[in-house]
Protein backbone atom coordinates (compact mmCIF):
# COMPACT_ATOMS: atom_id res chain seq x y z
CA UNK A 1 0.00 0.00 0.00
CA UNK A 2 1.42 3.39 -1.07
CA UNK A 3 2.04 6.05 1.49
CA UNK A 4 0.98 9.63 0.73
CA UNK A 5 2.43 11.47 3.71
CA UNK A 6 3.99 14.34 1.64
CA UNK A 7 0.68 14.92 -0.16
CA UNK A 8 -1.29 14.84 3.08
CA UNK A 9 1.19 17.26 4.62
CA UNK A 10 0.81 19.60 1.62
CA UNK A 11 -2.98 19.55 1.86
CA UNK A 12 -2.87 20.15 5.61
CA UNK A 13 -0.58 23.14 5.17
CA UNK A 14 -2.86 24.48 2.42
CA UNK A 15 -5.91 24.22 4.66
CA UNK A 16 -4.14 25.87 7.59
CA UNK A 17 -2.31 28.66 5.74
CA UNK A 18 -4.17 29.42 2.54
CA UNK A 19 -7.85 28.87 3.17
CA UNK A 20 -8.09 31.44 6.00
CA UNK A 21 -6.59 34.03 3.65
CA UNK A 22 -9.07 33.12 0.92
CA UNK A 23 -11.90 33.44 3.43
CA UNK A 24 -10.63 36.82 4.61
CA UNK A 25 -10.58 38.06 1.00
CA UNK A 26 -14.31 37.47 0.71
CA UNK A 27 -14.93 40.67 2.67
CA UNK A 28 -13.56 44.00 1.49
CA UNK A 29 -12.16 46.33 4.15
CA UNK A 30 -11.57 49.85 2.79
CA UNK A 31 -8.21 51.35 3.68
CA UNK A 32 -7.88 54.77 5.28
CA UNK A 33 -8.97 57.53 2.87
CA UNK A 34 -9.39 54.98 0.08
CA UNK A 35 -12.12 55.38 -2.51
CA UNK A 36 -14.73 52.78 -1.59
CA UNK A 37 -14.72 49.81 -3.97
CA UNK A 38 -18.07 48.97 -5.51
CA UNK A 39 -19.87 45.83 -6.58
CA UNK A 40 -22.87 45.11 -8.76
CA UNK A 41 -23.57 41.85 -6.93
CA UNK A 42 -27.05 41.37 -5.53
CA UNK A 43 -27.74 39.21 -2.52
CA UNK A 44 -30.80 37.35 -3.72
CA UNK A 45 -32.64 39.65 -1.33
CA UNK A 46 -32.57 42.70 -3.57
CA UNK A 47 -32.31 43.69 -7.23
CA UNK A 48 -31.10 46.81 -9.00
CA UNK A 49 -34.72 47.86 -9.32
CA UNK A 50 -35.50 47.37 -5.64
CA UNK A 51 -32.33 49.27 -4.64
CA UNK A 52 -33.22 52.22 -6.86
CA UNK A 53 -36.74 52.23 -5.46
CA UNK A 54 -35.29 52.31 -1.93
CA UNK A 55 -32.90 55.16 -2.73
CA UNK A 56 -35.70 57.18 -4.33
CA UNK A 57 -37.83 56.51 -1.25
CA UNK A 58 -35.09 57.72 1.11
CA UNK A 59 -34.65 60.93 -0.87
CA UNK A 60 -38.41 61.53 -0.92
CA UNK A 61 -38.89 60.87 2.82
CA UNK A 62 -36.40 63.18 4.48
CA UNK A 63 -36.83 63.73 8.21
CA UNK A 64 -39.43 66.46 8.57
CA UNK A 65 -37.77 68.25 11.49
CA UNK A 66 -35.76 71.40 11.01
CA UNK A 67 -32.28 71.17 9.51
CA UNK A 68 -31.30 73.52 12.31
CA UNK A 69 -30.93 70.68 14.82
CA UNK A 70 -30.91 73.01 17.79
CA UNK A 71 -34.50 73.90 16.92
CA UNK A 72 -35.39 70.28 16.09
CA UNK A 73 -34.09 69.14 19.48
CA UNK A 74 -35.99 71.78 21.43
CA UNK A 75 -39.18 70.94 19.53
CA UNK A 76 -38.71 67.17 19.72
CA UNK A 77 -38.22 67.11 23.50
CA UNK A 78 -40.42 70.03 24.54
CA UNK A 79 -42.42 67.79 26.94
CA UNK A 80 -39.41 67.31 29.19
CA UNK A 81 -39.39 69.65 32.19
CA UNK A 82 -36.20 71.74 32.47
CA UNK A 83 -34.98 70.51 29.07
CA UNK A 84 -32.30 72.71 27.52
CA UNK A 85 -29.34 72.48 25.18
CA UNK A 86 -26.31 71.58 27.29
CA UNK A 87 -23.78 70.56 24.62
CA UNK A 88 -22.74 71.28 21.03
CA UNK A 89 -25.17 71.03 18.10
CA UNK A 90 -24.70 71.33 14.35
CA UNK A 91 -26.97 72.12 11.42
CA UNK A 92 -27.47 68.97 9.40
CA UNK A 93 -27.31 68.06 5.73
CA UNK A 94 -29.85 66.27 3.59
CA UNK A 95 -30.64 62.56 3.25
CA UNK A 96 -27.65 60.29 2.73
CA UNK A 97 -26.90 56.61 2.98
CA UNK A 98 -24.90 53.58 1.92
CA UNK A 99 -25.58 49.89 1.36
CA UNK A 100 -22.63 47.49 1.62
CA UNK A 101 -22.44 43.87 0.50
CA UNK A 102 -19.42 41.99 1.90
CA UNK A 103 -17.92 45.41 2.54
CA UNK A 104 -18.26 46.55 -1.08
CA UNK A 105 -20.41 49.56 -1.86
CA UNK A 106 -23.59 48.49 -3.65
CA UNK A 107 -25.20 51.93 -3.75
CA UNK A 108 -25.08 55.29 -2.01
CA UNK A 109 -26.91 58.61 -2.05
CA UNK A 110 -26.35 62.09 -0.69
CA UNK A 111 -23.12 63.38 0.84
CA UNK A 112 -21.68 60.35 2.64
CA UNK A 113 -18.61 62.26 3.89
CA UNK A 114 -20.51 65.05 5.60
CA UNK A 115 -20.19 65.08 9.40
CA UNK A 116 -23.55 65.33 11.18
CA UNK A 117 -24.92 64.67 14.63
CA UNK A 118 -26.01 61.06 14.99
CA UNK A 119 -27.92 61.22 18.30
CA UNK A 120 -28.65 57.80 19.88
CA UNK A 121 -26.59 55.88 17.34
CA UNK A 122 -23.94 57.10 19.78
CA UNK A 123 -25.23 54.56 22.29
CA UNK A 124 -23.91 51.69 20.18
CA UNK A 125 -20.46 53.33 20.20
CA UNK A 126 -20.72 53.75 23.96
CA UNK A 127 -21.67 50.10 24.34
CA UNK A 128 -18.54 49.22 22.37
CA UNK A 129 -16.29 50.99 24.89
CA UNK A 130 -17.89 48.81 27.55
CA UNK A 131 -17.16 45.74 25.44
CA UNK A 132 -13.53 46.79 25.10
CA UNK A 133 -13.33 47.12 28.89
CA UNK A 134 -14.73 43.61 29.32
CA UNK A 135 -12.35 42.22 26.68
CA UNK A 136 -9.40 43.86 28.45
CA UNK A 137 -10.47 42.62 31.88
CA UNK A 138 -10.95 46.17 33.15
CA UNK A 139 -14.53 45.14 33.84
CA UNK A 140 -14.46 41.60 35.20
CA UNK A 141 -18.10 40.75 34.54
CA UNK A 142 -21.08 42.71 33.20
CA UNK A 143 -23.07 41.36 36.14
CA UNK A 144 -20.81 43.14 38.61
CA UNK A 145 -22.45 45.99 40.54
CA UNK A 146 -21.10 49.24 39.10
CA UNK A 147 -20.65 50.43 42.68
CA UNK A 148 -17.76 47.96 42.97
CA UNK A 149 -15.88 50.20 40.53
CA UNK A 150 -17.34 53.66 41.25
CA UNK A 151 -17.39 54.55 44.95
CA UNK A 152 -18.01 58.33 44.80
CA UNK A 153 -21.67 58.04 45.81
CA UNK A 154 -23.13 57.70 42.30
CA UNK A 155 -24.15 54.12 43.05
CA UNK A 156 -24.76 54.35 46.77
CA UNK A 157 -28.04 53.49 48.46
CA UNK A 158 -30.28 50.45 48.69
CA UNK A 159 -31.55 50.86 45.13
CA UNK A 160 -28.61 52.18 43.10
CA UNK A 161 -26.19 49.73 44.71
CA UNK A 162 -28.06 46.92 42.91
CA UNK A 163 -27.31 48.38 39.46
CA UNK A 164 -24.92 46.32 37.32
CA UNK A 165 -23.13 47.13 34.08
CA UNK A 166 -25.60 44.84 32.31
CA UNK A 167 -28.56 46.82 33.67
CA UNK A 168 -27.09 50.07 32.35
CA UNK A 169 -26.30 48.54 28.95
CA UNK A 170 -29.83 47.18 28.61
CA UNK A 171 -31.45 50.39 29.92
CA UNK A 172 -33.36 48.59 32.65
CA UNK A 173 -31.45 49.84 35.70
CA UNK A 174 -33.97 52.47 36.89
CA UNK A 175 -30.95 54.25 38.36
CA UNK A 176 -32.22 57.19 40.38
CA UNK A 177 -30.44 60.50 40.71
CA UNK A 178 -29.05 63.53 38.93
CA UNK A 179 -26.04 63.91 36.65
CA UNK A 180 -24.73 67.09 35.00
CA UNK A 181 -27.96 68.84 35.99
CA UNK A 182 -30.18 66.19 34.37
CA UNK A 183 -32.69 64.42 36.60
CA UNK A 184 -33.50 60.82 35.71
CA UNK A 185 -37.26 61.30 36.23
CA UNK A 186 -37.40 64.37 33.95
CA UNK A 187 -35.93 62.55 30.94
CA UNK A 188 -38.76 61.35 28.65
CA UNK A 189 -41.41 61.44 31.41
CA UNK A 190 -44.64 59.41 31.19
CA UNK A 191 -47.63 60.80 29.31
CA UNK A 192 -49.62 60.77 32.52
CA UNK A 193 -49.10 62.73 35.72
CA UNK A 194 -46.95 65.70 36.58
CA UNK A 195 -43.74 66.67 38.38
CA UNK A 196 -44.74 65.32 41.79
CA UNK A 197 -45.84 61.99 40.31
CA UNK A 198 -42.62 61.60 38.36
CA UNK A 199 -40.34 62.64 41.22
CA UNK A 200 -42.04 60.38 43.75
CA UNK A 201 -42.53 57.33 41.54
CA UNK A 202 -41.96 53.83 42.89
CA UNK A 203 -38.55 52.56 41.86
CA UNK A 204 -38.42 49.33 39.84
CA UNK A 205 -36.04 46.52 40.70
CA UNK A 206 -33.00 46.80 38.39
CA UNK A 207 -33.29 44.38 35.48
CA UNK A 208 -37.09 44.21 35.47
CA UNK A 209 -38.27 47.35 33.64
CA UNK A 210 -37.00 48.92 30.40
CA UNK A 211 -36.95 52.69 30.08
CA UNK A 212 -35.13 54.64 27.39
CA UNK A 213 -33.38 57.33 29.41
CA UNK A 214 -30.38 59.47 28.47
CA UNK A 215 -29.51 60.48 32.03
CA UNK A 216 -28.90 56.82 32.89
CA UNK A 217 -26.99 56.31 29.63
CA UNK A 218 -24.79 59.23 30.59
CA UNK A 219 -24.27 57.61 34.01
CA UNK A 220 -22.86 54.63 32.12
CA UNK A 221 -20.54 56.92 30.16
CA UNK A 222 -19.44 58.56 33.41
CA UNK A 223 -18.78 55.19 35.07
CA UNK A 224 -16.84 53.90 32.05
CA UNK A 225 -14.73 57.06 31.92
CA UNK A 226 -13.71 56.60 35.55
CA UNK A 227 -13.13 52.87 35.08
CA UNK A 228 -11.00 53.33 31.95
CA UNK A 229 -9.33 56.35 33.60
CA UNK A 230 -9.23 58.07 30.24
CA UNK A 231 -11.72 59.87 27.94
CA UNK A 232 -13.94 57.48 26.00
CA UNK A 233 -13.29 59.19 22.62
CA UNK A 234 -9.61 58.37 23.17
CA UNK A 235 -10.49 54.74 23.96
CA UNK A 236 -12.69 54.46 20.87
CA UNK A 237 -10.13 56.15 18.61
CA UNK A 238 -7.23 53.96 19.74
CA UNK A 239 -8.99 50.61 19.79
CA UNK A 240 -11.63 50.92 17.06
CA UNK A 241 -11.76 54.00 14.85
CA UNK A 242 -8.08 54.22 13.88
CA UNK A 243 -7.74 50.47 13.20
CA UNK A 244 -10.83 50.48 10.92
CA UNK A 245 -9.44 53.39 8.93
CA UNK A 246 -12.07 55.92 10.01
CA UNK A 247 -11.50 59.53 9.03
CA UNK A 248 -10.19 62.13 11.45
CA UNK A 249 -13.41 64.14 11.15
CA UNK A 250 -15.60 62.36 13.74
CA UNK A 251 -16.05 63.90 17.17
CA UNK A 252 -17.67 62.71 20.41
CA UNK A 253 -18.85 65.47 22.76
CA UNK A 254 -20.25 65.71 26.26
CA UNK A 255 -22.19 68.49 27.94
CA UNK A 256 -20.38 71.76 28.60
CA UNK A 257 -20.34 71.10 32.37
CA UNK A 258 -19.57 67.36 32.24
CA UNK A 259 -16.04 67.49 33.61
CA UNK A 260 -14.38 65.65 36.47
CA UNK A 261 -10.84 65.11 37.70
CA UNK A 262 -9.25 61.69 37.19
CA UNK A 263 -5.63 61.06 38.11
CA UNK A 264 -5.14 64.80 38.42
CA UNK A 265 -6.41 65.48 34.88
CA UNK A 266 -9.63 67.16 33.82
CA UNK A 267 -11.66 64.79 31.62
CA UNK A 268 -15.00 65.28 29.92
CA UNK A 269 -17.62 62.61 30.27
CA UNK A 270 -19.29 62.20 26.86
CA UNK A 271 -23.00 61.67 26.25
CA UNK A 272 -24.69 58.63 24.77
CA UNK A 273 -26.95 60.77 22.60
CA UNK A 274 -27.65 64.30 21.45
CA UNK A 275 -31.07 65.17 22.75
CA UNK A 276 -29.54 67.89 24.90
CA UNK A 277 -26.65 68.40 22.50
CA UNK A 278 -23.38 66.51 22.34
CA UNK A 279 -22.96 62.88 21.33
CA UNK A 280 -21.28 61.52 18.22
CA UNK A 281 -20.76 63.77 15.19
CA UNK A 282 -19.79 61.50 12.30
CA UNK A 283 -20.06 60.81 8.56
CA UNK A 284 -22.05 58.03 6.90
CA UNK A 285 -18.81 56.47 5.67
CA UNK A 286 -17.35 56.22 9.17
CA UNK A 287 -20.66 54.78 10.40
CA UNK A 288 -20.43 52.18 7.62
CA UNK A 289 -16.91 51.17 8.69
CA UNK A 290 -18.17 50.72 12.26
CA UNK A 291 -21.05 48.59 10.97
CA UNK A 292 -18.69 46.51 8.86
CA UNK A 293 -16.64 45.67 11.96
CA UNK A 294 -19.76 44.24 13.62
CA UNK A 295 -20.79 42.48 10.42
CA UNK A 296 -17.45 40.67 10.57
CA UNK A 297 -17.85 39.68 14.26
CA UNK A 298 -15.32 42.20 15.55
CA UNK A 299 -12.53 41.42 13.06
CA UNK A 300 -11.14 44.03 10.66
CA UNK A 301 -9.03 42.74 7.79
CA UNK A 302 -7.79 39.75 9.78
CA UNK A 303 -7.18 41.64 13.02
CA UNK A 304 -9.52 41.13 15.96
CA UNK A 305 -10.53 44.43 17.54
CA UNK A 306 -13.55 43.30 19.55
CA UNK A 307 -14.26 39.84 20.88
CA UNK A 308 -16.79 37.72 19.03
CA UNK A 309 -18.43 37.00 22.36
CA UNK A 310 -19.15 40.71 22.80
CA UNK A 311 -20.58 41.07 19.28
CA UNK A 312 -22.90 38.16 20.08
CA UNK A 313 -23.74 39.56 23.52
CA UNK A 314 -25.02 42.87 22.15
CA UNK A 315 -27.56 40.90 20.10
CA UNK A 316 -29.13 39.07 23.04
CA UNK A 317 -32.64 40.27 23.93
CA UNK A 318 -32.98 41.70 27.41
CA UNK A 319 -35.58 40.23 29.74
CA UNK A 320 -37.94 43.23 29.93
CA UNK A 321 -37.52 44.23 26.26
CA UNK A 322 -36.95 41.61 23.54
CA UNK A 323 -36.20 44.40 21.03
CA UNK A 324 -33.17 45.70 22.95
CA UNK A 325 -29.74 44.27 23.63
CA UNK A 326 -26.61 46.11 24.79
CA UNK A 327 -27.61 49.47 23.28
CA UNK A 328 -28.44 47.91 19.93
CA UNK A 329 -32.03 47.42 18.74
CA UNK A 330 -33.09 43.90 17.73
CA UNK A 331 -35.74 42.87 15.21
CA UNK A 332 -37.27 40.30 17.53
CA UNK A 333 -40.93 39.67 18.31
CA UNK A 334 -42.02 42.67 20.33
CA UNK A 335 -43.30 46.22 20.10
CA UNK A 336 -40.67 47.25 17.51
CA UNK A 337 -40.80 44.11 15.37
CA UNK A 338 -40.53 44.58 11.59
CA UNK A 339 -42.88 41.80 10.55
CA UNK A 340 -41.78 41.32 6.94
CA UNK A 341 -38.05 41.60 7.54
CA UNK A 342 -35.48 39.08 8.83
CA UNK A 343 -35.50 38.68 12.59
CA UNK A 344 -31.71 38.41 12.71
CA UNK A 345 -31.36 42.11 11.84
CA UNK A 346 -30.00 44.38 14.56
CA UNK A 347 -29.38 48.09 14.37
CA UNK A 348 -28.28 51.35 15.93
CA UNK A 349 -30.91 54.09 15.78
CA UNK A 350 -30.91 57.82 16.50
CA UNK A 351 -33.25 60.82 16.55
CA UNK A 352 -34.00 62.31 13.15
CA UNK A 353 -33.69 59.03 11.27
CA UNK A 354 -30.07 57.90 11.67
CA UNK A 355 -29.47 54.15 11.40
CA UNK A 356 -26.79 51.47 11.07
CA UNK A 357 -28.48 48.16 10.16
CA UNK A 358 -26.51 44.89 10.36
CA UNK A 359 -27.58 41.76 8.43
CA UNK A 360 -24.94 39.10 9.03
CA UNK A 361 -26.76 36.31 7.20
CA UNK A 362 -26.83 38.32 3.98
CA UNK A 363 -23.53 40.18 4.56
CA UNK A 364 -25.20 43.59 4.47
CA UNK A 365 -24.57 46.89 6.23
CA UNK A 366 -27.12 49.64 5.64
CA UNK A 367 -26.49 53.22 6.79
CA UNK A 368 -29.15 55.92 6.68
CA UNK A 369 -29.02 59.62 7.53
CA UNK A 370 -32.12 61.77 7.97
CA UNK A 371 -34.85 59.37 6.90
CA UNK A 372 -38.22 60.13 8.52
CA UNK A 373 -37.96 57.61 11.40
CA UNK A 374 -41.42 56.14 10.90
CA UNK A 375 -40.39 55.14 7.36
CA UNK A 376 -37.44 52.87 8.19
CA UNK A 377 -39.47 49.68 7.92
CA UNK A 378 -40.94 50.71 4.55
CA UNK A 379 -37.46 51.61 3.29
CA UNK A 380 -36.01 48.23 4.28
CA UNK A 381 -38.95 46.40 2.72
CA UNK A 382 -38.04 48.10 -0.57
CA UNK A 383 -34.40 47.05 -0.18
CA UNK A 384 -35.39 43.44 0.48
CA UNK A 385 -38.02 43.42 -2.26
CA UNK A 386 -40.87 42.63 0.10
CA UNK A 387 -44.12 42.41 -1.85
Amino acid sequence: MKKHYPFVLFVSCFLILVLPKLTAQEVYFPEYQAEWKTTTETSGKFTKASLQAAVDFALEHEYTGSRDLRQAILKGFEREPFHHIAGPTKKRGGPAGMILKNGYLVTSWGDTQRVDMTFSVTKSFLSTTAGLAVDAGIITDVNDPVGNYIWDGTFDGAHNSQVTWKHLLEQNSDWSGELWGGKDWADRPPREGGLDDWKNRELRTPGTFFEYNDVRVNVLAYALTHTWRKPLPQVLKEHIMDPIGASTSWRWFGYDNAWSTIDGLQMQSVTGGGHSGGGMFISAEDMARFGLLFLNDGVWDGKRLLSESWVQAVQQPSTPNPNYGYMWWLNQQGARHWENLPEHLYYAAGFGGNFIVIDQENDLVIVLRWLEPSQIEAFLELVYGVE
